[in-house]
């Protein structure tokens, strides 16, 4: 039996974000583009880095179940939560 070559979508010249990129990467496959790739350099710098810290253990667990009740990460929670205090004090 031959096999047939299935025809496949062209890659975009240029992907605006990142998510676009991702987003044709998910949908496609690399094999059907092999032929197509090279090796390239390139630099990237990422704009968000986390920060660490240690909160009580009390204060975070009242921060958890706050957290949970209004089903929002405990991140998501005390981010706002200090960006609220920071504006205040200001």
């Amino acid at each position: 039996m031959q096999k047939t070559k299935k025809k496949v979508e062209s890659i975009p010249d240029d992907f605006k974000t990142v998510m676009e990129a991702s987003d044709f990467w998910d949908k496609h496959d690399i094999a059907d583009y092999w032929d197509n790739t090279k090796e390239v350099k390139f630099r990237a710098s990422l704009k968000k880095e986390p920060k660490y810290i240690v909160l009580e253990e009390s204060i975070a667990k009242k921060a958890f179940n706050i957290a949970k009740k209004k089903h929002v990460s405990i991140e998501t929670l005390v981010n706002l939560w200090l960006k609220e205090k920071l504006s205040a004090a200001r």
